[in-house]
């Protein structure tokens, strides 16, 4: 089903089918629906509007002057009023409502995702990280509802134009595993590439550095949902069996691209692991 999943994820624009799907799959189309349902915990449909659901949200929050009507059709909705009704259905908001303060804790708990299965053999490299000036929107909350701060984050960057989204890196420095940590202790940094220290900004933006040295770095291609199992297999698998040893630093993200900008099976993610 994994090769169904990613047939679905780059073909999200398409008129998908169940006789197109099954033959990918190479299941009888008469048994297709069961077998997916089982496998993923939702039907095949129901996922893919999830999907294009997921695109939309984004779309609404992120890309402010795009016109809902445009958005409505790009999820393939015929009608801007039945998109509203599924947009709504599916995360209790309308997507005006969405749009101008979004309940993210409520649209994490409606979204289903599945983690991909691990490759067997994961490309590790070592290289060297050049010391890199940031300015820092410190997440203090939820992972859920990490969105808040980065669009306030993209906010100070527009506004400032001291870090352009277009030349300057992007960062996000992970300190606790959500899964293992209280949504009230999570911590997250969002960070975009500075020449010099910021001063007096209106959006809390603090100065930090990310530190020269030695990292241990796995490319990671799609969703960022799937980001903590190579975080994992990194200082689970990888690190005990390389004998490396770890810096006093935390594990962070570069990212490449972002989502909605690119479909989310094209995002490319950094992951770097510092080392002694």
């Amino acid at each position: 089903m994994d090769k169904v999943c990613n047939y679905i994820y780059t073909h999200l624009d398409d008129n998908l089918t169940v006789a197109e799907l099954s033959k990918v799959a190479n299941f009888s189309k008469y048994h297709f629906h069961r077998q997916f349902s089982h496998y993923m915990g939702i039907g095949v449909f129901k996922f893919i509007q999830q999907l294009r659901l997921k695109r939309a949200a984004y779309q609404l929050f992120f890309h402010q002057h795009t016109r809902i009507i445009d958005i409505a059709l790009d999820a393939k909705f015929e009608y801007p009023e039945s998109f509203a009704r599924a947009f709504k259905k599916e995360f209790a908001q309308s997507p005006s409502e969405f749009r101008n303060q979004p309940n993210w804790l409520h649209w994490n708990q409606q979204y289903h995702h599945r983690e991909k299965v691990l490759e067997k053999n994961m490309k590790v490299d070592i290289n060297h990280f050049e010391e890199t000036k940031v300015a820092v929107k410190e997440h203090r909350a939820a992972p859920e509802l990490v969105n808040e701060s980065a669009s306030q984050f993209i906010e100070w960057r527009k506004t400032s134009g001291l870090s352009p989204i277009t030349t300057s890196k992007t960062f996000g420095i992970i300190y606790d595993d959500p899964k293992a940590t209280a949504p009230e202790d999570f911590r997250f940094d969002i960070c975009g590439e500075v020449q010099q220290a910021v001063n007096g900004t209106t959006f809390g933006i603090v100065n930090k550095t990310i530190p020269a040295g030695r990292c241990a770095v796995i490319r990671h291609y799609g969703s960022h949902d799937d980001l903590g199992a190579k975080v994992h297999y990194l200082y689970g698998q990888w690190l005990p069996e390389s004998g490396e040893e770890l810096r006093d630093f935390p594990c962070f993200f570069h990212y490449i691209n972002f989502f909605p900008e690119v479909a989310e099976h094209e995002l490319i993610t950094d992951i770097y692991l510092p080392l002694k």
